[in-house]
């Protein structure tokens, strides 16, 4: 599982150019389904047919990341940019950025702009030594992504993109573990989920799941002076109770919970008090869509060096594969 979780964040996938990943995706999942496919957003659907009297279950994993894109190149070819999602200023002074077309760049800042970091302060150097050299290597309006490769520590995996290809991580080992569900699985891979929850607002219109269920990673407590805040890494699988976008379904919430237990899989009660997963679009879905989320417990989310366990991830795995077979007719 390490080999796909490296895969799938070192590969290239800015909001709105997610094909490589999803590409990689499909690849790795296609004999496991019963059916895949992409729509006019990006969306992946990988499915997996249940049994007549099951009922529909979609969980979703957002393949984009984080980034940046040129907004103006200067005569002495730097590069201005602004933000492709919530990018944290102030992790970029000194991080580096890589294009599509492979170049890469490093980020600084103005002078004295330490006072008030801004992004508009800030600039990336791609070793151009005027504003033709550069655009020779990128163009104005191109988008970039953070550029870190993956680190294995043991139990402990840092990268950048961990959110959320952490979580179509879960939902391929998932995938490869389901065999014959009682419930029709829709899993989708979506898009734009950074700037709006967009993929997965389409999808779910489409689809017309009769669950909704987000895999994104989650924020923790358990770091010096951090917020306060009752998730870990290493404890388990968390299950949302509420976020900015979604208050989890009390039906939902607790039916997970009681899976969890019934499986003996660990798992901590996560309660985020901002930000929000694709379950914040697929619950107000036309009717609405009973919705909650299985959140993977990440230390530094929006920056080029996101941290999970694998213990944790393994256990959202298992969560999943256990709600493949569960009988819906009480939600």
């Amino acid at each position: 599982m390490k080999t796909v979780i490296k895969q799938l964040t070192e590969a290239f996938g800015p909001s709105g150019y997610e094909t490589e990943v999803t590409g990689l995706i499909k690849t790795m999942v296609e004999e496991y389904v019963d059916e895949i496919k992409t729509d006019v957003l990006g969306n992946l659907f990988a499915i997996k047919k249940g049994s007549q009297d099951g009922r529909t279950i979609m969980f979703a994993a957002h393949t984009d990341e984080i980034g940046i894109v040129v907004t103006h190149i200067d005569d002495k070819g730097f590069l201005r940019f602004g933000n492709v999602g919530g990018v944290g200023i102030s992790t970029l002074v000194g991080n580096r950025v890589r294009f599509a077309g492979g170049a890469v760049g490093a980020i600084y800042q103005e002078k004295g702009s330490w006072k008030e970091l801004t992004i508009d302060k800030l600039y990336i150097d791609i070793g151009a030594e005027n504003k033709e050299e550069a655009l020779q290597k990128v163009k104005l309006g191109e988008f970039g992504i953070f550029h870190r490769e993956f680190e294995d520590l043991g139990d402990r995996l840092i990268a950048k993109s961990m959110d959320d290809r952490v979580g179509c991580a879960v939902l391929i080992d998932a995938l490869k573990k389901i065999r014959n569900p009682k419930n029709t699985l829709y899993f989708v891979f979506t898009s734009q989920e950074e700037v709006g929850l967009r993929g997965a607002r389409t999808a779910a219109y489409g689809l017309e799941p009769d669950l909704g269920i987000a895999l994104d990673v989650t924020l923790t407590g358990d770091m010096p002076e951090a917020r306060r805040m009752e998730v870990s890494l290493g404890k388990g699988a968390a299950i949302k109770v509420k976020d900015s976008s979604l208050i989890t379904h009390p039906k939902v919430k607790d039916l997970l919970v009681n899976l969890a237990e019934e499986n003996k899989i660990p798992y901590q009660m996560e309660v985020l008090e901002a930000g929000g997963t694709d379950a914040g679009a697929i619950h107000v879905t036309k009717a609405g869509v009973p919705s909650g989320a299985i959140s993977i417990p990440t230390r530094y989310v929006h920056s080029p060096s996101e941290m999970v366990d694998i213990r944790d991830v393994k256990a959202c795995v298992d969560l999943v594969v256990a709600l493949a077979n569960k009988d819906l007719t009480s939600i």
